[in-house]
C-alpha cells in the first residue's frame, strides 16, 4: 500500500489538463477546457475540464473526478494503480508498505494478466537482442525490412522461438499461473490435461499497446514459409483486449495527432513502423481487420480529420470503401489517398522522407466523394440502371453524415459530379435518414416492460386500479427526500468549514489627514458542517440515503482539523462513486433546487452566482435542513393519519383519541416549519 504523505504528492502533483490530455483532444473554451467524452458515445464536446479545480465532469453521462479517478475509470484501475500511473508520469518515488495476505489475494485478475504481458514482453526483446536464434532470424528480418535500432526499441519489438513451449515453461518455472497464461492467450491447449503450447513460435512480435502505453496483446509474423501456418497471429479477446476498440500505434501517434489536427489510417503493423522512421508519426493500424465503430471513436478524441491511405490495388481500393461509411457516420472529415500501383504504405514510406511523403499526400487526396464517385463512375459508364445504383450508393453514404452543413455541401457537390438534379439529391437523402432515424427507434418503442413493472401492471389491472395510481407517489416522495439529502450534502461538500455568517464593523482612522476605513470581524458564526450536525442531531434526523450519511459522518470527523477542505477530501476519495457525486457538486454546472434559485431570482450556474451563494449561506443552510424536517414531518403525520382510520375502524376509541393529539402536535410543528420556510427565519444557536 502506498503512504499518505506520497499519495498526497500525487494528487497535488498530477495537473488534471495533463492527464486528460493524453487521452483526449482538449479546446480551451474559457477558463476551462473541452473535449469529446471518452466514457460514452459522445458526438458533441462535454467533457469539461477545470484547471482550477483540477477536476473533470462530463455533463452528458455524469462521469468525472480528479486525475486519479479518471485514470481508475479510463484505465480500469484500482485506486492505488491509478496512484502508481501517476507517479509514473510525474517522476514521483512511491513508498509503500507490504501488502497483507488478504490484500494479495484480492489482487486484481485483470492486473494480474497485464503483469504478465509486460513479462511476455520483456521477454519476447530480450530473445530478439540477446539470443542466438533471435538474432540470426528475427533481428536480421528487421534489419533487412530496412528497420532502424531506434525504431525497433520504440515498438519493442521481439521474437518468439519455434521451441513449442519455450514461453509456457519459463513463465511457469517463474511462478506465473498457468491460468493467466491461457486467459492472456500467449499459450493454448491445457484442455483434459492435454500440454501447453507457445501461441507465437517462430515467429517477429509486435506489441499492441493501449491508450496509455499498456501491452494488452501481440502479433506474430511467421518468417519461414510453411501452407498450413497462417502469416499473421493475433493475441485472441480476452477480459483486457478487445480488437474492435484498441489501434496498433495509438499510444505513440496521440500527441503528433493532436498536433497535426490529422490521422493517417493504414492496415499494417509495419506499415506504421515505416512511417514512423520517415518522420510521420500520426499514423495507426486497424491490424489488419475491418475498420470499428469503436477504433473510430478512439481516434475521433484527437482529430476529426482522417486520411485512409491504401494500397492502389483492386484489394486496396475495395477496403477503402468499406471503411468509408463508418467513419462518416462517427462524424469524421474523411479524405482518401491511393498510393502508386503496387506501393503500399510500407514500401512507400521506406522510400520517402517527411516533406516528400507530405507533399504526395497535398497532392493525391480526395475526400471521399470525389473518390468514391469518381471510382464507380467509371465502373458505370453509359450503363443506366448501373448509373442509378451508383446514384443510390453515393446518396446511402451521405446520408450517414451527422452534420447537416457538410452534408449539403456533399449533396451539392454530387449533383454537379453526377449531372442530377440537386433537390432530388435532397429528398432521397432525406428518405433514407427518416428510414434509419425509425429503424433506430423501433428496439426502443418495442422494448418489453421488465418483469416487475408487467407483475404490477398485472396487479393493478386485476385490482381495478391504474398504474397511476399505484406508482407514482412512492417515486415522487422518494425523489423527494433525496432532493433535500442531497442539498444538504452538497453545502457540505463546497462549504463544509465556511462560517455561514460573518459580522463586520468598520473602524475610521484618519492618517495624513485621509479618512481610512477597515473592517473588522466582530461575530462569526459556526461552520456549515457544524451548523448541520448540530441542527439535525437535536432533532434526531438522520440521513437516509448511505452514499450521503457516510459523506456527513466523514465530514463532521474531519472538522476537528480546522484545515480540514471538503471539497478536496471528497473528490480525491478513494471511494469512486464519493469522488463522482464530489466533483458533480463542486461543480459550477450543478444548479440548486428551483425553490433556492427563485428565492433570489437567480440561476446558480456560474461563477458570479456561485459568490452570491456563498455569501447567502446563513439564509440558505438553515432552510436546507428545515425543509428536510418538514419533509420527515409531512411523512409523520400521513403515518398518524393511516394509524388514526385502522384504529376508527376497530371502534378504539381511546387509541383514537392519542393519535388525535398526537396528529395536532405534529401539525402545530408542521405549521412553525411552514412559517420559517415562507419567511426564511435564519436560526442560530
Amino acid at each position: 500500500m502506498i503512504d499518505k504523505a506520497t499519495i498526497d504528492r500525487i494528487q497535488d502533483t498530477a495537473q488534471i489538463v495533463e492527464v486528460v490530455s493524453d487521452f483526449v483532444r482538449l479546446r480551451k473554451r474559457g477558463v476551462n477546457f473541452l473535449g469529446l467524452c471518452p466514457f460514452h458515445d459522445d458526438r458533441t464536446p462535454s467533457f469539461s475540464v477545470s484547471p482550477a479545480k483540477n477536476i473533470c465532469k462530463c455533463f452528458s453521462c455524469g462521469e468525472g473526478g480528479t486525475p486519479v479517478h479518471f485514470i481508475m475509470k479510463h484505465e480500469q484501475l484500482t485506486y492505488y494503480e491509478a496512484l502508481k500511473f501517476l507517479a509514473k508520469k510525474y517522476n514521483i518515488e512511491v513508498h509503500e508498505r507490504e501488502q497483507t495476505d488478504e490484500e494479495k489475494i484480492l489482487e486484481s485478475e485483470r492486473e494480474s494478466m497485464f503483469i504478465l504481458n509486460e513479462y511476455a514482453r520483456t521477454y519476447f526483446k530480450d530473445l530478439l537482442h540477446n539470443n542466438p536464434e533471435g538474432k540470426s532470424i528475427g533481428l536480421t528480418y528487421f534489419k533487412e525490412r530496412g528497420f532502424r535500432d531506434d525504431i525497433i526499441q520504440k515498438f519493442e519489438l521481439g521474437y518468439a522461438l519455434e521451441n513449442r513451449s519455450a514461453l509456457s515453461s519459463q513463465a511457469i518455472q517463474l511462478g506465473y499461473k498457468k491460468d493467466f497464461l491461457i486467459k492472456t492467450g500467449l499459450v493454448a491447449g491445457g484442455e483434459n490435461n492435454s500440454p501447453l503450447y507457445d501461441r507465437f513460435r517462430g515467429r517477429v512480435i509486435f506489441p499492441v499497446h493501449t491508450l496509455s502505453g499498456k501491452v494488452v496483446a501481440f502479433g506474430g509474423r511467421i518468417l519461414r514459409k510453411a501452407d498450413n501456418l497462417a502469416k499473421y497471429v493475433n493475441s485472441p479477446e480476452s477480459e483486457i483486449y478487445s480488437k474492435s476498440r484498441e489501434l496498433y500505434g495509438i499510444y505513440f501517434a496521440k500527441r503528433a495527432i493532436v498536433k497535426e489536427d490529422r490521422c493517417f489510417m493504414v492496415e499494417g503493423y509495419t506499415d506504421v513502423l515505416s512511417m514512423h522512421q520517415a518522420g510521420i508519426e500520426n499514423v495507426v493500424s486497424s491490424s489488419g481487420t475491418a475498420l470499428t465503430t469503436g477504433q473510430i471513436r478512439l481516434i475521433r478524441r484527437f482529430t476529426e480529420n482522417m486520411t485512409v491511405l491504401y494500397d492502389g490495388d483492386a484489394a486496396g481500393i475495395s477496403a477503402a470503401l468499406r471503411g468509408i461509411d463508418l467513419l462518416l457516420e462517427e462524424g469524421l472529415n474523411v479524405k482518401v489517398v491511393l498510393l502508386p500501383k503496387g506501393e503500399d504504405p510500407d514500401s512507400f514510406a521506406r522510400k520517402q522522407n517527411a516533406e516528400g511523403f507530405n507533399q504526395f499526400i497535398a497532392e493525391n487526396e480526395v475526400d471521399f466523394i470525389r473518390f468514391k464517385t469518381q471510382l464507380l463512375l467509371e465502373e458505370t459508364k453509359d450503363d443506366p440502371v448501373k448509373r442509378a445504383g451508383l446514384i443510390s450508393n453515393i446518396v446511402q453514404s451521405i446520408a450517414l453524415i451527422p452534420d447537416g452543413i457538410k452534408r449539403s455541401v456533399y449533396v451539392k457537390d454530387s449533383a454537379t459530379l453526377l449531372e442530377i438534379n440537386e433537390k432530388l439529391l435532397i429528398q432521397e437523402v432525406n428518405k433514407i435518414r427518416m428510414r434509419n432515424y425509425d429503424q433506430r427507434q423501433r428496439p426502443l418503442r418495442a422494448r418489453p416492460s421488465s418483469p416487475s413493472q408487467k407483475d404490477s401492471q398485472q396487479q393493478d389491472k386485476s385490482a381495478g386500479k391504474t398504474n397511476t395510481e399505484t406508482k407514482v407517489v412512492p417515486t415522487r416522495l422518494k425523489s423527494q427526500i433525496d432532493m433535500y439529502e442531497r442539498a444538504i450534502i452538497r453545502y457540505i461538500v463546497r462549504y463544509g468549514m465556511t462560517p455561514i455568517f460573518q459580522r463586520f464593523e468598520t473602524k475610521k482612522e484618519i492618517k495624513n489627514k485621509e479618512t481610512i476605513e477597515t473592517k473588522i470581524l466582530v461575530e462569526e458564526g459556526s461552520t456549515v458542517i457544524e451548523f448541520i450536525h448540530f441542527d439535525l442531531e437535536r432533532d434526531n434526523i438522520k440521513i437516509t440515503n448511505p452514499l450521503y450519511q457516510q459523506i456527513f459522518e466523514e465530514a463532521f470527523k474531519g472538522s476537528e482539523d480546522k484545515d480540514f477542505q471538503p471539497s478536496k477530501y471528497f473528490i480525491s476519495h478513494s471511494d469512486s462513486e464519493i469522488s463522482k457525486l464530489a466533483t458533480e457538486m463542486v461543480s459550477d454546472r450543478y444548479q440548486l433546487s428551483k425553490i433556492h434559485a427563485k428565492s433570489l431570482g437567480e440561476e446558480f450556474n456560474d461563477e458570479k452566482s456561485r459568490l452570491l451563494e456563498e455569501n447567502l449561506l446563513e439564509d440558505f443552510i438553515p432552510r436546507v435542513t428545515t425543509e428536510l424536517k418538514n419533509y420527515y414531518v409531512i411523512q409523520q403525520i400521513a403515518s398518524v393519519m393511516k394509524k388514526i382510520k385502522e384504529a376508527q375502524a376497530k371502534d378504539d376509541f381511546e387509541t383514537t383519541l392519542k393519535l388525535l393529539e398526537e396528529k395536532k402536535k405534529l401539525e402545530e410543528i408542521k405549521k412553525v416549519l411552514a412559517k420559517m420556510l415562507g419567511e426564511q427565519v435564519i436560526i442560530r444557536y
